[in-house]
């Protein structure tokens, strides 16, 4: 409701009214309301915004309404956007935007604030390097708490956080951590470096964004210090990056376990031909692959002409081998990806899994003997071939599941490849072979 006031008071041309009550909501409420209105709206609500506020919602709507506000406004209020984002956001703005729409930030922004944006675009991608920001606070060892406290309230209103501040030397290297709560319960004459934790933990700046991520989750940080090779402290990645990392990560995995390129764009905003490009490529594969199946039915052909009836029951082991190994592969990808489950588990993982599957197999073998006896009729041959081939599906299809994602890391490859539709395909090929070879042993064929 309080937008549809907002609204009605713009239109009223009662503007100071309006902007008291912006003023009042939460940014990421204001981004996210911008999201759905039309082009004019939004910059008349956009100028409406106090100048640090502005900052704030820009540095949450999307990519699109950005170039959008950077390609309207005036440069006198790109500039005082820029000058209130801090600067891995101003980054990242660069790098998600066109030429034309970096070339006029860049032109707003004052030398030594694009020297800074020029080192930080150096950075690989999705190394920490480029993740994280100068906005730190940083202390002296020989500084006293109330010095310090002090300091902080001089230079932190700047900075990204003040939760932890960080202890250095005169050549900027980092000597130890201290946390604002125990600043502030400290004694204001105690020397930093008599309480500053000396065990710290850091990422350098070449280091994988995913490797970030697990120190964030292991340890549960806010923040953690990047160093470069001489452990000199040249920024900070602050958990909210890292939440945008974890939910990207995740996303691509998601999207390699279905069979698809990795894509960050949004769904409804992404054309069909985009969509189709990366789609296509995993489904030729697969179909491709998928011909090794064709070609082991047609050489038990005679098998299957002999005892019709075996046909039947070709879906359901297909699919339950599919299924078996998309569990297990599942519970694997995650694992590797949470650290839970290293690269020399690879034995451990293939004897669990070995053991969950004579348990699962066992189980359906029976009950599907039962059922094939019941309902279908017939006979005990036939019901003892299909039974026994499905325990031994169920048995490849989790061992198989469990050991190619820890195949495809030690390879260097992303484990969640080896996903569902993989496996599936693999386990197809498998299970056939093993119902035909059992039909002809059994039946004697």
């Amino acid at each position: 409701m309080t937008q549809e006031f907002v609204l009605g008071l713009i239109h009223q041309g009662r503007l100071a009214e309006a902007m008291n009550w912006i003023s009042q909501m939460n940014a990421v409420d204001v981004a996210h309301w911008l999201e759905g209105l039309d082009d004019n709206k939004v910059l008349v609500i956009f100028r409406l915004l106090p100048k640090d506020m502005a900052a704030e919602v820009f540095s949450y709507v999307s990519s699109e309404w950005q170039e959008f506000i950077i390609e309207s406004i005036a440069d006198r209020e790109i500039k005082n956007i820029i000058d209130e984002l801090f600067l891995d956001d101003t980054v990242d703005l660069i790098e998600e935007m066109p030429a034309n729409v970096v070339k006029k930030v860049l032109k707003n922004t004052n030398e030594e604030r694009r020297k800074l944006i020029n080192q930080f675009l150096k950075y690989p991608d999705n190394s920490a390097g480029s993740l994280m920001t100068i906005e730190f606070v940083d202390l002296k060892k020989e500084m006293r708490v109330d010095q310090a406290l002090d300091s902080i309230r001089r230079n932190g209103l700047d900075k990204e956080t003040i939760n932890i501040c960080y202890v250095i030397n005169k050549n900027r290297k980092l000597e130890g951590i201290i946390p604002i709560r125990k600043l502030i319960l400290s004694d204001p004459s105690e020397v930093i470096e008599n309480i500053m934790e000396t065990n710290i933990i850091s990422v350098h700046t070449l280091d994988d964004q995913e490797e970030v991520a697990g120190i964030f989750r292991k340890y549960d940080f806010i923040a953690i210090p990047v160093v470069d090779n001489e452990n000199r402290l040249v920024g900070i990645i602050t958990i909210d990056d890292i939440v945008d990392i974890i939910e990207q990560e995740n996303t691509e995995d998601f999207q390699k376990m279905a069979a698809m390129q990795p894509s960050d764009e949004e769904y409804l905003k992404t054309k069909a031909i985009v969509l189709a490009k990366h789609r296509v490529p995993w489904l030729l594969v697969l179909m491709i692959s998928a011909t090794f199946t064709g070609g082991i039915m047609q050489q038990f052909e005679d098998v299957l002409q002999s005892v019709v009836v075996l046909a039947y029951f070709i879906p359901m082991l297909m699919d339950t081998g599919g299924n078996a190994g998309s569990q297990s592969a599942t519970l694997i990808i995650r694992g590797l990806a949470l650290d839970e489950i290293g690269l020399n588990d690879y034995l451990k993982v293939i004897w669990k899994e070995l053991k969950v599957s004579l348990l699962v197999g066992i189980t359906l073998a029976v009950v599907n003997f039962i059922r094939i006896i019941i309902m279908k009729q017939a006979s005990i041959l036939v019901a003892a071939v299909v039974s026994v081939s499905l325990c031994t599906t169920v048995i490849l299809s989790k061992v198989i599941g469990g050991g190619l994602p820890i195949l495809a890391k030690k390879m260097g490859l992303d484990p969640a490849i080896m996903a569902g539709p993989l496996i599936t395909t693999i386990v197809d090929a498998l299970a056939l072979l093993a119902y035909f070879l059992m039909a002809t042993w059994v039946l004697g064929l």
